[in-house]
């Protein structure tokens, strides 16, 4: 990427607390210099039904140092499917993604999948769910059912909720842009052991280094 030109990003997203995530946690990654703007849809089933137009739009006029991130929940999905569903979509809009771009070659979409829901990120740092919610048990990332945050069962917002409200928080239930914005707030990029997190993280860079 040339420093002369000024890189943007688009975000495309399925709820506003992806929204809400992706405002605190861009600028942690990204730095200050590179610009963003979050597209939000009404859910996932929404942004995959508009993504082709949307794309397709995208390739009629956006400029060369433009970069669009598609992001989506697993959702208990064959994540391979629905990954192998993005790269189509964006194949036929004329765009070449990290994962269909040769060795070098330079990429303008980025398709990353939260695995299973956005709220495994918050698993992946402990520190700051307790930072956000200090009467938290800092413990509890040691404990096996929160060990691998990609791999907890019955659903990680359900289970975000479940430990939020033991501790005294979010007892009318999980308030999931509010949670987000708390506990993104003291996120460490560098320090999340969410894979899918670090996926994306590293996705991410490699966007903005081409």
């Amino acid at each position: 990427m040339r420093e002369d030109l000024i890189l943007h990003i688009e975000f495309l997203t399925e709820e506003v607390s992806a929204q809400a995530v992706l405002q605190q946690l861009l600028p942690k990654i990204l730095g200050e210099h590179i610009t963003f703007d979050i597209r939000v849809y009404r859910g996932k089933p929404d942004l995959i039904k508009k993504l082709p137009e949307r794309l397709k739009g995208y390739k009629s006029w956006i400029p060369p140092e433009w970069r669009i991130v598609v992001l989506i929940d697993e959702d208990r999905e064959d994540c391979q499917n629905l990954k192998a569903k993005l790269e189509e979509i964006a194949k036929d809009a004329g765009f070449v993604t990290k994962t269909s771009a040769r060795q070098g070659e330079s990429f303008q979409v980025l398709n990353r999948i939260a695995v299973e829901e956005l709220e495994a990120w918050f698993f992946g740092d402990i520190s700051a769910i307790c930072a956000a919610y200090p009467k938290m048990s800092a413990s509890l990332g040691a404990k096996s059912s929160y060990r691998d945050p990609d791999a907890i069962s019955g659903g990680t917002a359900e289970a975000l909720e479940r430990v939020l409200r033991k501790a005294g928080y979010h007892s009318g239930g999980l308030e999931k842009v509010k949670a987000a914005k708390e506990i993104y707030l003291h996120m460490i990029p560098e320090q999340n052991n969410s894979k899918s997190f670090q996926i994306f993280r590293d996705g991410l860079k490699a966007l903005i280094a081409h």
